[in-house]
């Protein structure tokens, strides 16, 4: 059992056990003390502690984008016994050698869950990604579906931090730095290298992950709209520090390089008692996205629903960016309102929560995903086309009870061969634009 900071140092009994702020400096601690005062690694830390840094950036970066915490725990990460490693062929960390990508557009229904009990780390599977985790560039896009808690079992990745996005089923994620409850319509981050736990309280879980290998992922900055919309920052909750003292026989399981590896370790890695700085795991909730857009005419970009980003080396073209279309109003008069029929440099992986997306009449449902890369022509099927030709924009229309999301990558996203060969896979996907008929009429202009 995490044994969670004491509330009343910054919080009411009945807030729940989170700090808010985006990249903030936070100093936590679950045992009052446990904390060193005027320096980071004095040389007793207090309750006989051992003071280990987490650093997620390089020591170097600016001073804005040093990304660092100092963790003050009762045993450092470094004791375990060697890894050795553990056969899986479903992950990938380096896509330089996966099946050509097809131009097709693709779309999967959603993953099945396991007949067997299976955990997280054992439910998860990559679907698509670009660049490769040991040159620390671009990102492996992984789908979850497990029935089974981690219970004597901790799991990290070396390769980049993980975005996980619910999509079915709660989860309890016990990290080193605290505890995050997560539900569909909310998302979290776990940084690079940080340890922790799945539980599932219903038993069941199901979703989507985008293990990003680059920069880390920030806000991005606001430009013309101004100081407010889209993520606030403080809607993001960083939790409180939280630890556990568990000795036994436990298994760590590391992500490093595409590969996964095990060592037995006697204790419970999460038995960080205190910690300070701004490198730690973070959550956020979806429905609180203040959502911008149109108010005369046309539909907007999709840069206009942007929560996170990773920035690339060239200046306004991102790694990665995390897009969500939350419930919101269309206000545009004589206006095709649904996202208009494009193609794209940049590369989409979409994913649905919940409900239904306004550019598709059927076959994208909650759980499952589709592909629209480089140059890939697409955009709303013949029965969305049809019914917002004939609609009457006199009038607002709330675009209600949906929540979908997209991976949107500068690099051509490659599915895997997995992606390409499983049952998921919706061949006739194509079908949907095919009753787009000619309409071309030289002798009537309107």
């Amino acid at each position: 059992m995490l044994k969670r900071a004491p509330r009343d140092h910054a919080h009411s009994a009945h807030a729940p056990a989170y700090q808010s702020g985006f990249g903030s400096e936070f100093a936590t601690e679950a045992l009052a003390g446990a904390l060193p005062i005027g320096r980071n690694s004095p040389q007793r830390a207090p309750y006989g502690l051992y003071a280990e840094q987490l650093s997620g950036t390089a020591f170097t970066a600016p001073r804005s984008h040093n990304r660092r915490s100092w963790l003050y725990r009762v045993r450092p990460a470094a004791v375990h016994r060697p890894f050795t490693p553990v056969e899986n062929s479903r992950l990938l960390s380096d896509f330089s050698n996966v099946p050509p990508t097809p131009p097709n557009q693709l779309r999967w229904d959603p993953l099945p869950y396991p007949a067997n009990p299976t955990d997280f780390v054992d439910g998860m599977v990559t679907m698509a990604g670009n660049g490769s985790a040991e040159s620390m560039t671009g990102c492996a896009i992984h789908l979850y579906a497990a029935n089974r808690s981690m219970s004597d079992r901790f799991f990290y990745s070396a390769d980049g931090e993980l975005l996980i996005v619910p999509q079915d089923g709660r989860l309890s994620i016990a990290t080193e730095l605290g505890l995050l409850e997560l539900g569909p319509q909310e998302v979290a981050v776990i940084p690079r290298g940080v340890r922790f736990r799945v539980e599932l309280p219903d038993g069941h879980a199901r979703g989507y992950i985008c293990e990003n290998f680059g920069a880390l992922f920030r806000l991005p900055d606001l430009g013309p709209i101004g100081s407010n919309g889209l993520a606030n920052p403080r809607d993001f909750l960083t939790p409180l520090a939280a630890y556990e003292v568990r000795e036994g026989s436990f298994e760590l399981v590391a992500k490093m390089s595409g590969h996964l590896w095990r060592a037995d370790i006697d204790h419970s890695p999460l038995d960080v008692v205190a910690w300070h700085g701004n490198y730690a795991p973070y959550k956020y909730d979806l429905r609180l996205f203040n959502a911008i857009g149109s108010i005369s005419f046309d539909h907007p970009d999709p840069s206009i629903f942007l929560v996170l980003q990773s920035v690339s080396d060239t200046p306004g073209v991102d790694t990665i960016d995390f897009v969500v279309f939350p419930p919101r109003w269309l206000t545009g008069e004589d206006t095709f309102r649904p996202p208009w029929f494009h193609r794209n440099v940049a590369s989409e992986f979409m994913g649905l929560i919940h409900g239904e997306y306004d550019a598709k009449a059927e076959g994208f449902v909650p759980g499952g995903a589709s592909l629209h890369n480089c140059m890939s022509g697409h955009g709303p099927d013949a029965d969305t086309f049809e019914k917002a030709s004939a609609a009457d924009t006199s009038k607002p229309v709330k675009v209600d009870a949906t929540m979908a999301f997209m991976f949107e990558t500068r690099t051509l996203i490659k599915p895997t061969r997995f992606a390409l060969e499983t049952s998921q896979l919706q061949n006739e996907y194509f079908e949907c634009w095919q009753g787009l008929k000619n309409q071309f009429n030289p002798e009537v202009k309107s």
